[in-house]
């Protein structure tokens, strides 16, 4: 297609429109990662842990379909490269997991609060956001690349396992082919096991969040990629901010969305698909909280409550942008291109977690 005929403006919209799908989904489904991990470990639940799996799959094997098609490449995402910052996927997903816990939720989450009226998660997204740019550029971002980044693995080819298999021997158009259908059929009969996971709105919630970030790849890594830029002559990804393929992450987004307000009248600020995204899942959320009668005012407790929310809130901003992605950038998006850093970094992340749910359980007992 004419890629000339695709403007950026298009890409933003429909960056709304899919992180509306995915607001107003998850807010109807109950999709949350932290919530999946926290009815695993607490009640023994994996409903909502089959439901994430279901995600995941779809998003494997809808990317693993697009770039057969030859309509999606993931070596042109952030997630793949030779170059493997182990400390930082790990320290990053720790801190992320921690974060979350205390904040009541994830990057996502939180959005969906926002739409929801919870006014504790427009505090967490402030922070968060706040949290993010140090990261990226601040105070933070200095210890990540001086201590972090460097202590790194450099394959001798990209991290993801498709790139695994072409090494030793396969054809790199089966190895693709291979290890998206082994990953994300593994991951779909087993998220379809239980009788609890064939729920209609187990199925709904996993089958739209993994859609959705299938659909992102389509926009900014097809519809939005330029080839040769007439006026530059560079490869383009249009609206996006790392110049690459994107899809649903709401870390960096959440930065680059307050970064927007406050620096408006800078005319190097730009809506992108990652601000567009994040903003989608809140008017989605409202929507459907609205509709189903679902939205309410919260506020925090006491000024503990407040003071964890925003230790969450920078645990996230600082873990996110460190790992390259939450749980919906690298549990879903990220997980969907196989790539090894992905993998590490959620399962730092739900570690954090874990442990964090541990010692808030561990601590009151303690006391008495």
């Amino acid at each position: 297609m004419d890629h000339a005929l695709v403007s950026a403006s298009t890409i933003v919209w429909l960056g709304f429109a899919i992180g509306a799908a995915f607001g107003a989904s998850s807010q109807r489904t109950g999709f949350c990662t932290m919530g999946a991990v926290s009815d695993a470990v607490n009640i023994g639940d994996w409903t909502r842990m089959r439901m994430w799996a279901l995600a995941v799959a779809l998003a494997t094997l809808g990317t693993g379909a697009l770039h057969a098609l030859g309509l999606f490449d993931p070596a042109k995402t952030l997630y793949t490269g030779a170059r493997l910052p182990w400390l930082s996927h790990i320290v990053g997903g720790l801190a992320f997991g921690v974060g979350m816990t205390l904040a009541s939720g994830c990057a996502g989450k939180t959005l969906i609060r926002i739409g929801g009226g919870n006014l504790k998660s427009v505090v967490v997204f402030v922070f968060l956001a706040i949290g993010a740019s140090m990261t990226l550029r601040g105070l933070t971002g200095v210890w990540r690349v001086e201590f972090l980044d460097p202590v790194a693995l450099q394959l001798p080819h990209g991290q993801t396992l498709p790139a695994f298999l072409a090494a030793a021997g396969m054809e790199a158009g089966k190895a693709a082919l291979a290890a998206s259908a082994l990953a994300g059929g593994g991951l779909l009969a087993w998220a379809l096991a239980s009788r609890d996971a064939r729920h209609p709105e187990v199925l709904l919630g996993g089958a739209i969040v993994g859609l959705a970030v299938v659909a992102g790849w389509y926009v900014t890594g097809h519809l939005g990629h330029i080839a040769e830029h007439p006026d530059t002559l560079e490869e383009v990804f249009l609206a996006t901010n790392s110049g690459r393929a994107e899809s649903l992450s709401f870390v960096a987004p959440q930065a680059f969305t307050l970064e927007l307000l406050l620096l408006w009248s800078d005319a190097n600020r730009q809506m992108s698909f990652g601000i567009a995204s994040a903003l989608g899942v809140i008017a989605g959320a409202a929507a459907m909280a609205l509709a189903t009668g679902s939205f309410r005012i919260e506020s925090f407790r006491d000024p503990a409550d407040l003071v964890r929310h925003i230790a969450g809130g920078l645990l996230m901003g600082f873990g996110g942008v460190t790992a390259l992605g939450c749980t919906l950038g690298q549990g879903v998006s990220g997980l969907s291109t196989l790539a090894l850093g992905a993998a590490i970094t959620t399962a730092a992340i739900i570690a954090g977690a874990v442990a964090t749910m541990k010692l808030q359980y561990w601590l009151p007992t303690r006391a008495g």
